[in-house]
């Protein structure tokens, strides 16, 4: 005879002969299992909303650009032009400049516009924006593009190219308040 309480012995009902004990004491361990992991689930989620809390920088704010830009080259290019920044209600005239270096060839006018995130000060948008593409505009073409900076800014950027412009290549942006 198989006992109650033999490994041989599986219970599929706690009304079967001997089986009461054994179904209780796996559904008061299975119970405790279970409040273990709730409660380490609700404490996870508490503390990634204190570190998300913690890491929003609370003076942080946010404004609109607006960048004119000439862009010409063979193999490494240049790029050069202007445009503003509206942040608290006064507009800063910003200097744009850069390389490309890369495939790069021909010639092309771009313009701009969005939001600049994570910034305190105006300054804050000053700096150089890295970024690595590809990218061909045969006469006028649609740009968007996101970048940041060494100082967190991050321009979120959506506007028209228009030129002759093929390139596959490294670029830097240099951004600076006139």
């Amino acid at each position: 005879m198989i006992s109650p309480e033999s490994d041989a012995h599986t219970c599929r009902s706690p009304f079967e002969t001997g089986c009461a004990a054994r179904w209780e004491r796996s559904h008061i361990l299975l119970s405790g299992v279970a409040m273990k992991i709730a409660a380490t689930m609700r404490a996870m989620c508490l503390a990634l909303i204190a570190v998300m809390a913690s890491s929003t920088p609370s003076s942080a704010d946010s404004g609109y650009i607006h960048l004119t830009i000439y862009k010409a080259g063979w193999i490494i290019g240049g790029s050069g032009g202007g445009g503003t920044l509206d942040f608290h209600g006064r507009v800063y005239d910003l200097t744009t400049g850069g390389i490309d270096y890369g495939l790069v060839f021909g010639g092309s006018k771009t313009e701009l516009s969005g939001r600049v995130r994570n910034i305190s000060r105006p300054s804050d948008v000053e700096g150089v924006y890295v970024a690595g593409g590809a990218g061909l505009a045969l006469g006028r073409g649609a740009r968007a593009i996101i970048l940041t900076n060494q100082n967190g800014a991050v321009l979120e950027l959506t506007g028209r190219q228009v030129g002759l412009m093929a390139n596959l290549d490294l670029s830097g942006l240099a951004i600076s308040i006139d």
